[in-house]
């Protein structure tokens, strides 16, 4: 079962549940947000849910929005799979760095970006206009809530420029943390419904001009730390009074010299979560346009 934000025939932002592609439910009280849902605990939204399914009422579809909103924020961890470390050693002057932080006890965090700035399903992505190399992440985002339990997860695409960060580890932020550079969706997978998190298959292809450029498969199983060490982590000494989403790191990195051009689509499928699938242009420009 899964939750989603949609805009319903009359342009108003619901919050409904889906079970196999159709719509079963959707929350009683009015304006119920995602963050709302992210203050209660995991037994009381679950109790929601149950209410919701019996007393929603069924609403067409128009368009599906990114499984985010208000004050929730989007963090992410780095160098969590082999491959991502192989990555980042191949592009950086540093990468003795990147193989400590690997073996590290301690995780790789990072902010990532806020609801505003996250697109959604078949919304626009960009690569930064000043950066020659630029590539989409796939990563399983984990759906946690106020009080630091995991409610679900999530498709991230943690867009990146690998020419910025391999010139210096310390131009992460400015790498990673740009207009355009978050996507997340379609919806959320409610966590009890997920038998294992670290079993799931990952798909990644790039799409140019109508045809295949880049594909590749992996599988959760590769994640070094759980995902229950990456949120306690997160939420050490922090508080989320509106909840989370940790993108998990990715293990699906096109090599080297493969960059994201304007007019590509990506799509990342991961098992149990459905496909995401965003467009790409360059540059902020772009993007608002």
């Amino acid at each position: 079962m899964q939750l989603v934000r949609y805009q319903s025939t009359t342009g108003t932002t619901v919050l409904g549940l889906l079970a196999n592609d159709r719509l079963v439910g959707t929350f009683p009280a009015p304006n119920t947000t995602l963050s709302d849902l992210l203050r209660l605990r995991v037994g009381e939204l679950r109790l929601l849910i149950t209410h919701a399914i019996q007393e929603g009422k069924m609403i067409e579809r128009e368009k599906i929005m990114a499984p985010i909103d208000g004050n929730t924020e989007v963090w992410a961890a780095g160098v969590t799979y082999q491959r991502s470390e192989e990555a980042r050693k191949e592009e950086s002057d540093t990468p003795d760095i990147y193989a400590r932080v690997y073996q590290a006890e301690r995780p790789e965090l990072f902010f990532k970006a806020t609801a505003y700035r996250v697109s959604g399903q078949d919304e626009l992505i960009a690569v930064r206009s000043d950066s020659h190399w630029n590539v989409p992440e796939p990563e399983l985002a984990v759906v946690v809530n106020a009080h630091g339990e995991i409610v679900g997860y999530t498709i991230a695409n943690d867009v990146s420029s690998r020419s910025i960060e391999g010139e210096n580890p310390l131009y992460l932020p400015q790498a990673k943390v740009y207009a355009g550079s978050c996507a997340l969706g379609p919806t959320i997978t409610l966590a009890w419904t997920v038998t294992d998190p670290r079993q799931l298959t990952m798909q990644m292809q790039i799409e140019r001009d109508s045809k295949i450029c880049w594909e590749g498969e992996t599988n959760t199983s590769g994640l070094k730390r759980s995902v229950e060490e990456l949120v306690s982590y997160l939420y050490r000494d922090n508080d989320f009074p509106a909840g989370a989403i940790l993108c998990t790191g990715t293990a699906l990195v096109p090599d080297q010299p493969f960059t994201l051009e304007q007019g590509d689509v990506v799509h990342i499928t991961i098992e149990q979560l459905g496909t995401l699938r965003n467009p790409v242009v360059r540059g902020k420009a772009a993007l608002h346009k």
